[in-house]
């Protein structure tokens, strides 16, 4: 297990002002969004993409934290929020579809990630999975379900290159990049996005918990649900950990 950072450079404030569960959108516009669902929020720091915000659900503080565009970016926030002492990270995101039977506007819950980026490969080897904690995959299930929502379980797929995927026959490798692609779908990949791999790999060498909510888009789609949908399943994981907690102690920690 790594050490955090000894110096943070772009999440301002104190490890008091941040919560130990983090929400994690990818657009700055997006955390006021999320804020209109949590109690007795206040802004807590503002730099470049990343916008921290802390408010209460149930009683207990939680943080929306914006990470901006890409691995390298939400593999900042994540060593800058462990370092402040968050353990439990969910992205809440948008992605494009890889698969005919979703629709846009359909939310995926994120069990695993192809590692088609670089930012994770300074961390571990390509051979290392990039996997969803469960009980965070079951949580935002859960989430999902008791709103009535149409959602998705599986692998998702995260790159660096946004026009790769948009205009792979401009790209001097075009064709490589549609033979990837046309593996992805037939190996039944749901969609494409650009930070879950990260995510999820920074989280495996802290020992923390990681996991992400994404809506499929293949056009403009208001983001009501997807937020509504995250903050849910927050809110069963919470509970979750609360029921555990009981029974066994902190068993999150280390």
């Amino acid at each position: 297990m790594l050490n955090p950072p000894r110096m943070r450079r772009f999440i301002h404030g104190e490890p008091t002002q941040i919560g130990e569960y983090v929400l994690l959108p990818g657009d700055p516009g997006r955390v006021m969004m999320l804020a209109d669902h949590l109690e007795s929020g206040r802004m807590v720091s503002q730099d470049r993409a990343f916008t921290a915000f802390t408010g209460y659900l149930g009683g207990v503080p939680v943080s929306i934290v914006s990470t901006g565009m890409g691995g390298p970016s939400i593999a900042i926030a994540m060593e800058e929020l462990i370092a402040l002492g968050a353990h439990t990270f969910i992205r809440v995101g948008t992605s494009g579809i890889l698969q005919p039977q979703i629709l846009s506007g359909d939310l995926v819950i994120v069990a695993g990630a192809v590692r088609d980026e670089g930012t994770a490969r300074q961390y571990l080897p390509q051979a290392f999975p990039a996997a969803a904690d469960l009980e965070v995959i079951a949580s935002l299930r859960d989430g999902c379900e008791k709103l009535g929502l149409r959602h998705w379980t599986g692998i998702v797929h995260s790159k660096d290159s946004l026009y790769g995927e948009w205009e792979p026959d401009r790209m001097p490798i075009g064709q490589q990049l549609v033979n990837n692609y046309q593996a992805w779908q037939r190996a039944g990949v749901l969609c494409s996005e650009m930070e879950m791999a990260s995510l999820l790999v920074v989280a495996a060498v802290y020992h923390k918990r990681a996991g992400g909510l994404i809506v499929a888009l293949n056009d403009d789609y208001p983001l009501t649900e997807l937020c509504q949908a995250a903050v849910e399943g927050l809110r069963q994981l919470i509970a979750r950990d609360q029921r555990r907690e009981d029974q066994d102690g902190d068993y999150r920690q280390g």
